[in-house]
């Protein structure tokens, strides 16, 4: 069975590299109005390597343009506590299929 097309984004590093990742899944959390991004690295992920480094970020999209998405780290252990709980309802999703 043909994996789905994914989305991808590049991200630059602290030295202005680019490198491409692969969209995972985003989702949102109403009560705090704040939305998320789960990325992996789109070269771990072409290779179906059983462990990927997972990164995830909150972000903001502010319009219709590619460039208009601001990534913001996360910052609190309830956040991550949020991203993690939806990764292991994800993976779990994927296992499935």
């Amino acid at each position: 069975m043909e994996k789905a097309e994914r989305e991808r984004i590049i991200i630059p590093d602290e030295n202005g590299d680019e490198h491409l990742f692969e969209v995972l899944f985003t989702f949102d959390i109403d009560a705090t109005g704040k939305s998320y991004m789960v990325l992996v690295d789109a070269a771990d992920a072409e290779n179906d390597e059983e462990e990927m480094e997972v990164h995830a970020f909150r972000y903001e999209d502010k319009g219709e343009g590619e460039d208009d998405l601001t990534l913001h780290p996360i910052e609190t252990d309830e956040e991550w506590d949020v991203v993690e709980e939806m990764l292991n309802t994800f993976t779990e999703g994927e296992e499935d299929e």
